[in-house]
């Protein structure tokens, strides 16, 4: 199936909907949408929509397997794993850890990349890595480990991005610790985007770091000082700074979806991103897991740490899920939705260069949706590879 054509009712292209119509692959590749039939094998998907491969920008784990483990085999089950959940592209995301084994994290995932390539295996496509931690300070830690907590510092982050040869796009920083501006500009400088997060910084603090390059909010809401009328602390930066992208858990524990209502209005629907935060549970049966060091219960929906805390351990949420529920809560037409899940968390991490966008000349990677949002199957290179 070299050359085939997609009919389907409605297709998300950058522009905007189109539809119906007919959307030509070639080789693997997306050509160009038509309202003609082409002259070639049609795929018959009248009654469904066509939309971008989802993109999780933020993800620790899926089917029993972490980041943290530093397992090349582990990554690339993670990626296989996450083609039934819609997405097609990714950022394997650490935890807060000892500087060794972050190293470790990051090679483990270069490796695993490199796995993928030569056994031309079927899984979910690294864009980057997300370092979400060890830059971080106690009062909003949730579940990373404050006994690796760390200033910003230049000479680790090219240690550890020497170990994931270059892969590392994204890393995570709270704005209050000594020497967080600097820090993000030369990120900035080095084309690496710095999220800010697990902080009890004030708005100003924010602000200085989203002017020296800063351009992400990690799980807004979660883990941050929250808006007071009087100090707007870190969700006020993450709702007022121009330009800026919002990380969002829409799995309904996480933030209430009023909350989310609200976010969505102060941001402007392009600056938000749909993530998962998923841990090793995802997938698994509810029971007792691991996230990094510390013990987590899985019942009802939500990871919770066994401590006296309680605290939300990341989310076993599929992203297709979340899509789903922003739609469903109201918060978002199927349109805004999809692009929450696709284009947007790609531009936010500077990898919509290959990935989050049915257009001319890149990957054929795409899912197929019902009218309501639910996951029918999913598309990687042109090829079918999960079937709901």
């Amino acid at each position: 199936m070299d050359t085939y054509a997609l009919k389907a009712d409605k297709f998300f292209l950058p522009g905007a909907p189109v539809g119906p119509g007919y959307l030509l692959i070639e080789d693997g590749i997306f050509g160009q949408f038509t309202t003609v039939e082409p002259a070639c094998e049609i795929v018959d998907y009248t009654g469904s929509w066509v939309a971008p491969g989802l993109v999780d920008t933020h993800i620790h784990g899926y089917l029993d397997h972490d980041i943290m483990d530093c397992d090349p085999d582990g990554v690339i089950e993670i990626a296989k794993g996450l083609l039934s959940n819609g997405v097609t592209s990714w950022l394997p995301t650490t935890l807060t850890a000892s500087i060794e084994q972050t190293g470790d994290a990051c090679e483990a995932v270069a490796d695993a990349v490199d796995g993928i390539d030569a056994n031309d295996i079927d899984a979910a496509r690294i864009q980057g890595i997300f370092l979400e931690g060890p830059f971080f300070t106690e009062k909003h830690k949730g579940a990373q480990n404050p006994s690796y907590f760390l200033d910003p510092d230049v000479d680790v982050f090219d240690e550890w991005q020497e170990h994931a040869r270059g892969w590392i796009a994204k890393i995570a920083i709270a704005p209050e610790r000594a020497g967080a501006p600097e820090f993000c500009y030369e990120m900035a400088d080095r084309g690496v985007h710095v999220a800010l997060g697990h902080s009890d910084a004030t708005y100003d603090q924010a602000l200085a770091c989203v002017n020296a390059g800063a351009d992400i909010f990690v799980h807004t809401y979660n883990g941050m000082r929250g808006l007071h009328h009087r100090e707007p602390g870190m969700v006020g930066a993450a709702m007022t700074t121009h330009g800026t992208y919002a990380e969002a858990i829409c799995d309904g524990h996480h933030v209430n979806p009023i909350a989310v209502r609200a976010l969505v209005r102060a941001k402007g629907i392009d600056h938000m991103v749909l993530i998962t935060d998923c841990m090793r549970a995802g997938g698994m049966p509810e029971g007792n897991y691991n996230l990094g060091d510390f013990p987590v219960i899985v019942k009802d929906g939500t990871a919770r740490l066994l401590d006296e805390s309680h605290s939300l351990a990341g989310s076993i949420l599929r992203l297709c899920e979340g899509l789903k529920n922003v739609f469903d809560w109201g918060i978002a037409t199927a349109e805004e939705a999809v692009r929450m899940a696709s284009e947007q968390p790609a531009r936010s991490c500077g990898i919509d260069d290959v990935c989050g966008y049915i257009r001319p000349g890149y990957n054929a990677d795409f899912i197929v949706l019902s009218k309501d949002l639910v996951l029918e199957e999913t598309y990687l290179g042109g090829r079918s590879v999960y079937k709901a």
